[in-house]
């Protein structure tokens, strides 16, 4: 059995099964609702029912207070329907958001790429092709291993039966650990999607910055193939940052477009670079080469940021100081178990950042 839930203030009406969430039903239909963690602990999904019978669920008592659950407030990750209902939700829609619905597929390892010493790419024949836009996340479930690990896309969407993902090495990560040491060709595996709200808002003037740490290319690679593929016209750089030259993966990809295409560049940038890497580009930290590159002054363009905290933090930092603000930075933070809960490395600023 399902029922009907209206979503206010866009007037969206989703239909819901018996078992299955709110925002589970919104994304597998089209429908964007904000959320973050997907397990009822960060509060990023938090909406109001205006009428209907809801069940709660597993929201944790942090993330929804008594008062807010007497006040008719539910977390839709966790919260379930027993009737037609109507929420309200705090929903910026974004003109440039294509709404592809989430589904299931099943993919077939077709190749497992060493990319750097600690990163791999891992490409995944689907079942049928996957509509998704470039930015965009799966999350994917491995034999063995409980629950499933999001990861972003890297191939364009043009490439849509065939996925790429690029996969860190994890300490005493079972998934990352799995793939590393015993996935191989030809094994199957499930994924869902897409997922996410990072990709190129094409309806926003101003050139391009990307900046881009560790297996936090995977993003920017997409969304660079998809622009140039499509002709954009914008001036494209990247800047992608490592540690030396061994953990620089597909830079001769980037070269090559460059090479390619006048409208864009590639910066990238070692911040331990050995003195037998024999390195001549930039040494320091990838946000100080967007610095050093633009001479500190970044206004008229959107910034697109992808990798681990510390680097979001550090480039969000340089680009402020260069006179970007909230509405032309956009991220994607790559968290590990490692980095604790990523709600709570948000600022208390800023909406988005």
């Amino acid at each position: 059995m399902s029922y009907q839930v209206t979503i206010e203030p866009t007037g969206d009406v989703i239909a819901v099964e018996d078992g299955q969430t709110i925002l589970q039903a919104a994304l597998r239909q089209g429908v964007w609702l904000p959320f973050a963690c997907g397990h009822g602990t960060c509060a990023t999904c938090k909406v109001q029912v205006l009428d209907g019978e809801v069940e709660i669920g597993a929201a944790s008592p942090f993330a929804l207070m008594d008062v807010e659950r007497d006040e008719g407030k539910v977390l839709a990750c966790c919260a379930t329907v027993q009737s037609d209902v109507t929420i309200e939700a705090e929903i910026d829609v974004d003109p440039d958001f294509a709404g592809h619905p989430v589904d299931d597929f099943t993919a077939t390892v077709s190749a497992i790429v060493d990319l750097s010493p600690t990163i791999k790419g891992l490409h995944l024949k689907l079942d049928r092709p996957m509509a998704f836009q470039a930015g965009q996340y799966v999350n994917l479930e491995l034999p063995g291993i409980d629950g499933s690990r999001a990861f972003s896309l890297a191939n364009p969407p043009s490439k849509a039966d065939e996925v790429e993902l690029h996969i860190r090495l994890i300490e005493g990560g079972a998934a990352t650990s799995f793939i590393h040491q015993q996935l191989k060709v030809g094994d199957t595996a499930k994924l869902s999607g897409p997922y996410g709200q990072f990709f190129v808002r094409d309806s926003q003037a101003g050139d391009l910055i990307f900046i881009a740490g560790g297996s936090g290319l995977s993003s920017p690679q997409s969304m660079i193939l998809d622009l140039l593929a499509r002709g954009d016209t914008r001036q494209i750089t990247l800047f992608q940052g490592a540690r030396n030259v061994a953990e620089l993966y597909n830079h001769e990809l980037f070269e090559h477009l460059a090479a390619e295409h006048a409208n864009f560049t590639y910066v990238p940038a070692l911040n331990q670079a050995a003195e037998d890497d024999n390195w001549k580009g930039f040494k320091g930290f990838v946000h100080d080469a967007a610095k050093a590159h633009f001479d500190g002054r970044f206004s008229g363009h959107k910034a697109y940021l992808c990798g681990p905290p510390p680097m979001i933090d550090a480039a969000i930092t340089t680009l402020m100081q260069g006179r970007l603000f909230e509405r032309d930075i956009f991220m994607e933070r790559f968290f590990t178990a490692a980095d604790g809960n990523a709600d709570s490395t948000r600022s208390a600023l800023f909406k988005r950042i």
